[in-house]
């Protein structure tokens, strides 16, 4: 148990260098490392909201849009499959989360039932469960009353909170913040927290955003007074606001929108953003612009026309600019928006805090303090109670916090104050394996073994019981982790990190140096 190989010790001298080079960086700052970015690792611990400042935002999915944007395709639907089927109606609309019309011909009920049921079907889709999506009340007078079961409206919920996390993440990573916290919170709620970010404001433009864009053909023979059917009337972000009568089918969608990037006009050297579609848009686009050769178009975002130029001559590359008067963030913000792509529904600012960095100094400082003191105490404990066995220990303590850095530096993880506590406790608990050890031998040594003899049977004896206290820790760092939100995790990643090197610190390293203790003075009596 105390014999090492050469190898054994190469290669447990390699483990604790590169435990020490990958912790060395967070000694630096990040303009120092850069000059010795080819001899040292460049990977630093991320801090996190509470330790660095920045924005946090709670966020609610619009369940009542969904439910309409829902009831107003079913509208569309149910009048196109009324008429197909002849079936004579009034009053099919919208109102309080209700589609409801009039049948005039009460024989034609079996033929709405069957209606209804394809319809139900349709928006179901593969998220069919067997039940209906739509709960159909039939009232006096023939009036139908259709509205969306709760299954239904749950299972759109869940799918536009998915959508959104995935969409809101696109456009935070856009910023080039690191490490941002983006999770689910309850039915219908996103927790996003972005530690570093010095201007919420510009966070909130961009998930305030649903971002949805559109190109549209400018009816040129309607005006405010006098808008056709199929056209709409939309409205710019000048000052005063100008008015743009659009047909209301769009010519293309942002959803062919493959990339974006924000760059300059060259003849005005005003900013523009520069976008490319996919194969089908490019298409779809070049046929719509060699038809309408002479003519405005409007490109829209969220129902506002952020540019109306005229269409010279056929767009056929796929590729155009959108310009606008912009400014540089303004195109930079825009150009971001647009490749994340559009939200699937608004987003609702319900709370929101900025954390400052003299708050998250103040809490670094607490930390270390606490850390420093614990620490302090734990080795001035283990020198009193095991002489230079505690000596041995704390060596190994300290080795095993360097450990954790590095380990925590490799791994990007993000420390916060949880992440601290889970430190500062592996710090008390990375000491039982060795006092568990030392007592075992003690227990030999008055049993009258030799020195050899008594320390080799003191690491066998408290492997077994090393292992089951650390191994029900981990398994309950595990599940803290699973199903934990943010700061619970942060303290169950320290947590586990903490124990696997306290683990090879305690027994492993601590058994290597009593191994070249012992065989280099070879003691008559252990001093322990």
């Amino acid at each position: 148990m105390l014999y090492f190989s050469k190898f054994k010790i190469t290669y447990i001298s390699m483990i604790c260098a590169i435990g020490i080079l990958l912790a060395l960086p967070n000694l630096f700052d990040d303009g120092k490392i850069s000059n010795f970015s080819n001899l040292l690792p460049s990977n630093k611990i991320n801090l996190g909201l509470d330790l660095r400042g920045g924005s946090h935002l709670l966020l609610e999915v619009d369940a009542g849009y969904i439910v309409n944007e829902k009831l107003e395709y079913l509208l569309d639907e149910t009048r196109l499959s009324l008429r197909k089927s002849n079936i004579k109606y009034k009053n099919l609309s919208v109102k309080d989360s209700t589609l409801s019309f009039i049948s005039l011909i009460e024989s034609q009920s079996d033929q709405i039932k069957e209606i209804i049921a394809e319809l139900s079907a349709d928006i179901s889709g593969s998220a069919n469960t067997g039940k209906s999506f739509l709960v159909v009340l039939r009232k006096d007078n023939n009036l139908y009353s259709i509205s969306l079961t709760e299954t239904a409206i749950d299972n759109y919920l869940s799918t536009a909170v998915d959508q959104s996390i995935e969409i809101v993440r696109r456009r935070i990573d856009e910023l080039g913040t690191k490490e941002p916290t983006i999770q689910r919170q309850g039915r219908d709620r996103i927790l996003i927290q972005v530690p570093g970010l010095d201007d919420p404001e510009r966070l909130k433009a961009l998930l305030g955003q649903t971002a949805k864009l559109s190109f549209h053909i400018v009816n040129m023979n309607a005006s405010e007074t006098n808008i056709p059917s199929g056209s709409q009337l939309m409205y710019n972000n000048d000052d005063p606001k100008l008015s743009f009568v659009v047909k209301r089918r769009a010519i293309i969608s942002g959803e062919n929108l493959i990339d974006s990037q924000p760059g300059f006009d060259s003849q005005t050297n005003q900013p523009i953003v520069n976008f490319r579609f996919d194969t089908a848009g490019a298409k779809s686009f070049g046929k719509v612009t060699t038809e309408n050769v002479g003519k405005p178009f409007a490109i829209v975002l969220d129902n506002i026309v952020i540019s109306s130029p005229v269409i010279n001559e056929p767009i056929l590359g796929g590729s155009g600019q959108i310009s606008g008067s912009f400014t540089v963030e303004e195109a930079n913000d825009l150009s971001i928006l647009l490749r994340a792509g559009a939200l699937p529904v608004p987003l609702i600012i319900l709370e929101e805090r900025t954390v400052g960095p003299g708050l998250g100094a103040d809490s670094i400082n607490a930390g270390k303090f606490a850390a420093a003191l614990g620490l302090l105490a734990v080795l001035v404990f283990m020198m009193l109670s095991y002489g230079l066995f505690g000596i041995f220990s704390n060596i190994a303590l300290l080795l095993n916090i360097v450990f954790i850095v590095g380990v925590l530096s490799l791994l990007q993880a993000t420390l916060t104050l949880p992440g601290i506590a889970g430190i500062i406790l592996t710090i008390g608990m990375a000491v039982d394996a060795n006092v568990l050890i030392y007592e075992r031998v003690r227990e030999e040594v008055k049993n009258g073994k030799l020195p050899i003899n008594a320390l080799d049977n003191g690491y066998k004896r408290a492997l077994s019981t090393i292992l089951d206290a650390n191994i029900t820790t981990f398994i309950a760092a595990i599940i803290l982790f699973q199903m934990g939100s943010g700061p619970v995790k942060g303290f169950a990643v320290t947590l586990a990190i903490g124990i696997i090197t306290s683990l090879f610190t305690a027994f492993t390293l601590t058994r290597l140096i009593v191994s070249i203790w012992l065989k280099k003075y070879r003691p008559k009596v252990l001093p322990i």
